[in-house]
């Protein structure tokens, strides 16, 4: 697979999303896509804000350019990762969105349900959105919006 980056990417989960998390890490060592696991490491459980938040520093610090979170239903992971600065993740769960929300948002972070979606689709949501470049062009006027209003926040 070639993604469209050469950072790692992150990936992390709370204790929902974390049997789904494991099999989409040995899905990218598979792919020879080199990643950043930053938890959870069980199915104790956890808080899912702590796991957004530490994935979401990792992409601020330019360590990484893109994410994985991972919970019961993707909705809570993509909540907490909206609420930081100069994230923009998308809660996904068919093939399209995954593709669309890099084409279009030039989302940084893909969110998704392990209750939700299963291994094989899991699979294809991070292939079509690790491969997706962002087409800028009419998209980047819209996306400048998204950021004046995050900027406008205090």
């Amino acid at each position: 697979m070639e993604i469209i980056t050469e950072k790692p990417v992150a990936i992390a989960s709370d204790h929902a999303g974390y049997a789904l998390k494991e099999a989409v890490k040995k899905h990218l060592e598979e792919a020879g896509v080199a990643y950043a696991d930053l938890g959870t490491n069980s199915t104790e459980s956890v808080d899912y804000p702590v796991f957004a938040a530490a994935l979401c520093k990792t992409i601020q610090s330019d360590n990484v350019d893109l994410g994985i979170l991972i919970c019961g239903t993707g909705v809570g992971m993509s909540m907490a990762a909206n609420k930081h600065k100069g994230i923009r993740a998308a809660c996904v769960s068919d093939t399209f969105s995954a593709k669309a929300t890099r084409m279009h948002n030039n989302a940084n972070v893909i969110c998704f349900g392990e209750r939700v979606v299963g291994q094989g689709l899991a699979f294809e949501l991070v292939d079509a959105f690790l491969t997706t470049p962002y087409e800028g062009g009419r998209h980047e006027r819209r996306v400048k919006l998204l950021e004046d209003i995050e900027n406008s926040q205090k």
